[in-house]
């Protein structure tokens, strides 16, 4: 277990050090998703979830056949 007061910075068994640049109690800051399913309209939500659909089922068709 890693002690609180060395600040997230912590040495794992392959020998090299990591350093963050945010405290312990504080979450990791969040990234950019390049595209993200909930940002989508929901015509085009249904849409993508027919092609995948479509294509689970030709995969089972296909491994019927």
């Amino acid at each position: 277990m890693v002690p609180a007061d060395e600040f997230h910075s912590h040495r794992h068994d392959h020998g090299h050090m990591h350093g963050h640049a945010h405290g312990p109690a504080s979450p990791h800051p969040a990234q950019a998703a390049p595209w993200s399913i909930l940002r989508m309209a929901v015509p085009t939500r249904l849409a993508a979830a027919l092609v995948v659909i479509a294509a689970l089922w030709a995969v089972v068709w296909a491994a019927m056949r």
